[in-house]
């Protein structure tokens, strides 16, 4: 079959991936997938939304070739294809981080306020792990943490951890990671522990990227 016009052809569906980029809810549904699959109603859930919201969110996701669905009983569980739209966000990212004055605002207000530090790179945690030289301590909840975790990593939730203080000695580095590069918790965390005298920092990034760079990963049994 002739076609009149290839190129603009191929943006149009390059344009339904930028598409289904462009909204805050679905960059979160993807870096929430990006930790493992999970069903409508857990999403639901996490983001506070409804589950007819999510599911149309999902459904773009999916046509955009991002996301895929698979039947579990009454449920239907989405996961991500594969880590490219976990790269198309992170590129999304960067091009803001590098280009938007508002951005810029929001980490110099709230980010550098609670942690200016230059943060722990993936390789150099798990170099000062394999010399048993850091706490690390992931602050995701419970059901996160499940589906796959830091190897070694000890679960303290954000609201958790005011009660679990004593289980870090000061004379030895905590480092924190959640989410990913901007989730809250890590920053948190790092700004509580810190307040209470311990020597903390986060991971530059989080759990996705961890996953996503072939580093070990460990799954709650």
């Amino acid at each position: 079959m002739s076609i009149r016009n290839p190129k603009q052809k191929l943006y149009e569906q390059f344009a339904i991936v930028a598409k289904a980029l462009g909204h805050p809810q679905r960059l979160e549904l993807i870096e929430h997938l990006a930790q493992g699959p999970r069903s409508v109603e857990a999403l639901a859930m996490k983001l506070g939304l409804p589950i007819a919201n999510v599911s149309q969110h999902l459904q773009t996701l999916r046509r955009a070739g991002l996301v895929s669905a698979e039947r579990d009983g009454k449920f239907v569980n989405y996961r991500l294809v594969d880590d490219s739209g976990l790269v198309a966000f992170a590129s999304v990212r960067t091009v803001a981080e590098h280009h938007l004055a508002e951005v810029d605002r929001i980490v110099r207000g709230y980010f550098e306020a609670r942690d200016d530090m230059e943060p722990v790179t993936r390789q150099e945690l798990a170099d000062r792990m394999r010399d048993g030289l850091v706490t690390v301590i992931d602050v995701r909840p419970p059901d996160e943490f499940a589906l796959g975790h830091v190897p070694g990593a000890i679960n303290v939730p954000l609201g958790d951890l005011p009660a679990r203080l004593s289980e870090f000695g000061k004379d030895r580095e905590v480092v924190a990671y959640c989410r990913g590069p901007w989730c809250v918790m890590s920053f948190e965390a790092v700004a509580a522990l810190r307040s209470h005298g311990y020597a903390a920092r986060r991971l530059a990034d989080g759990m996705p990227e961890w996953r996503a760079a072939g580093m070990p990963v460990e799954v709650a049994a």
